[in-house]
């Protein structure tokens, strides 16, 4: 039996697509976690922080090279230099749920985009399953050499900052050409079928 070659390119063009698909599926925030039974501060700040991971994740699904080289003017920065800024911003998150100190890194300049969209939603993650556990936010700050701040200061800052940069995200793909999936709802943390 003789197969075309146009055959052969659909056949793995589409195997290569599901399964690209099914491995994003298991990146975290596909969908929002479950809610907690309780309200605790810790439950509640890991909930912004997986409200963030779910917008990040539906901001950044699909992008394509030209979406991440587009910005809206020369003083702009592009999608993909808004992308490192929130793998930055989810570091710093992070390492206040772990009590670190942020220290500058550079090792993240060389990843590919697929690598920082994966980080990204793990850091969250992980600060997520974190904070979901804290009573109390003693020793939580975010320190930054010699300064620190507290909670309150990764709510309205870095936390606050990534959604924002979610928003801009999500504008820059639709100007691009590549709007974002018009079944993601954001309120139920689900896609719609």
């Amino acid at each position: 039996m003789k197969i075309s070659k146009h055959f052969l390119f659909a056949v793995l063009f589409i195997t290569s697509f599901t399964m690209s698909s099914q491995n994003d599926k298991e990146l975290p925030y596909y969908e929002i976690p479950e809610a907690s039974e309780t309200y605790t501060s810790g439950t509640v700040l890991a909930r912004m922080i997986d409200g963030l991971g779910f917008r990040y994740y539906w901001a950044t699904e699909g992008l394509r090279a030209e979406d991440l080289a587009f910005k809206p003017s020369e003083e702009a920065r592009t999608t993909e230099e808004t992308v490192d800024h929130i793998l930055g911003l989810s570091k710093v998150i992070l390492n206040a749920a772990m009590k670190e100190e942020n220290v500058r890194d550079d090792s993240t300049a060389k990843m590919a985009f697929d690598e920082k969209r994966k980080a990204t939603l793990q850091n969250l993650q992980k600060a997520a399953e974190i904070f979901r556990k804290v009573e109390k936010f003693e020793g939580h700050d975010m320190v930054f050499g010699p300064r620190s701040f507290p909670v309150w200061n990764l709510i309205n800052g870095p936390i606050a900052d990534a959604i924002w940069h979610c928003g801009q995200v999500v504008s820059f793909r639709r100007s691009s050409g590549n709007p974002f999936n018009s079944k993601v709802s954001v309120l139920a943390g689900k896609v719609r079928e």
